[in-house]
Order: structure tokens, then C-alpha cells, then sequence
């Protein structure tokens, strides 16, 4: 697990090969498996391989989601916040983890924030995506996740390049 989390690096740039049916569905395995606080799993997931849907999901915000058009998948992570007051976190965590499992799988991807985000200046992003998506009053979109084949290469971070000092030991010293 390690050198997943060494080697994983954001993709914005996908070939146009389609993720096989047998990785969306351990992706979509591997949300439902997801940590959450209290085991409330206070999310749902929309799979979109569409090439009409994903370009409007594109266009959710203003900056940091055009690349989602040229992804052949996106997953959309949508949380209840009457099911549980840390939706984002288990949303995020669930999140996080398909982007490991989609590493293993030799995919590439990268989270596209989209709640707290605007789409213009008249209508929030998770205004736009439940528009798109026809997802019900109640449910929160938190991010999506673009997920293909890398067309990009890019280079681990090395180990020089961490900031230890943002680590503390038995306190902040």
C-alpha cells in the first residue's frame, strides 16, 4: 500500500480507452466498503461514463473540473447530511479510497472539489451537478472523481521533497 500512496500522483489527462466494466465495479466495491463514523455510510455514488454528461459535469466550476471531459469515467460522491453531522469526512475518505484502488488498478485520477465551489455567479457547483444529475433536494454533492488511463507521466514526489516539519511528536514542539 505504500508505493500506491507514493506513486499516486493527480491525472488530469486520459486516453480515450474506456475503464472496463470490471474496474468501475471494484470502484464502486470499494466506496460502498468505505470507513464511516458510527458505520452510518451517509453517502451514494453516481458512475458516469456518458461522453454528453461528463462534458456538462465539465463545466461545473469555474476553474479545476474541464479536464473531467476527456476522463471516460467520473464518479460522483453525494452525501446526507440528516444521516450523519461528518458526511464530508466519510464522503472524503470514501473518496480517497477509490482514487488508492484506481492506482492499483494502474488508472489514473483526481478529485474535483465541488462542494463550497461555484459554477458562476449566480449558481453554486452543486447547484449545476444536481441539475445534471436530477440528484434529489437533501443530498450534498462533495466532489467527483475523474477516473481513465494516464495519458501523462508523473514523477513520484521523493522522499527529500516532504515537509517534515509538519510533523510533531507527542505534541507541538
Amino acid at each position: 500500500m505504500i508505493e500506491l500512496v507514493r506513486t499516486r500522483r493527480s491525472i488530469r489527462s486520459f486516453t480515450d480507452q474506456p475503464v472496463d466494466r470490471e474496474s468501475v465495479n471494484l470502484l464502486m466495491e470499494t466506496l460502498l466498503r468505505a470507513p464511516s463514523s458510527r458505520n452510518q455510510k451517509p453517502w451514494s455514488f453516481v458512475a458516469v461514463d456518458d461522453r454528453e454528461i461528463l462534458d456538462r459535469l465539465s463545466r461545473a466550476k469555474e476553474h479545476g473540473s474541464a479536464f473531467l471531459k476527456k476522463a471516460p469515467l467520473g464518479i460522483v460522491v453525494l452525501g446526507d447530511p440528516a444521516r450523519s453531522d461528518v458526511w464530508i469526512e466519510d464522503c472524503s475518505i470514501a473518496a480517497v479510497l477509490a482514487q488508492m484502488v484506481a492506482q492499483s488498478l494502474g488508472l489514473g485520477s483526481c478529485w474535483i472539489q465541488i462542494r463550497e465551489r461555484r459554477h458562476d455567479a449566480d449558481k453554486s457547483a452543486q447547484e449545476y451537478v444536481r441539475e445534471v444529475l436530477g440528484i434529489p433536494e437533501g443530498l450534498m454533492v462533495a466532489s467527483i472523481v475523474a477516473v481513465g488511463h494516464p495519458a501523462e507521466q508523473r514523477a513520484p514526489v521523493g522522499a527529500g521533497e516532504l515537509d517534515w516539519s509538519k510533523v510533531h511528536h507527542n505534541g507541538w514542539k
